[in-house]
């Protein structure tokens, strides 16, 4: 989260305006809900996790326990679990 200076942003008026219920403190304004991105979108990290996840579904199809898994990719035995049984499309 970046703060900017209100007087560099705003037009007078609605500085003038917003001052009326808030002065001298700091004001969060939150983006408009469809400007949200889920997480990782931007760095990235969500494709990683997808590709890491698709990788070990399949080495479990092939015949890898959850054990050398866990192992492998430094994940408990619990998250392979739950990567391996659930069905992702």
């Amino acid at each position: 989260m970046k703060y900017m200076n209100a007087t560099k942003v705003l037009p007078e008026k609605l500085l003038a305006e917003i001052q009326k219920y808030v002065q001298g403190e700091t004001l969060y304004i939150p983006k408009p809900e469809n400007k949200y991105l889920k997480w990782g979108a931007s760095s990235g990290g969500r494709r990683q996790l997808d590709r890491r996840n698709t990788a070990i579904r399949h080495s479990f199809s092939e015949g890898s326990s959850i054990q050398q898994l866990a192992e492998e990719y430094y994940l408990s035995t619990e998250s392979i679990k739950k990567i391996v049984y659930t069905h992702k499309t």
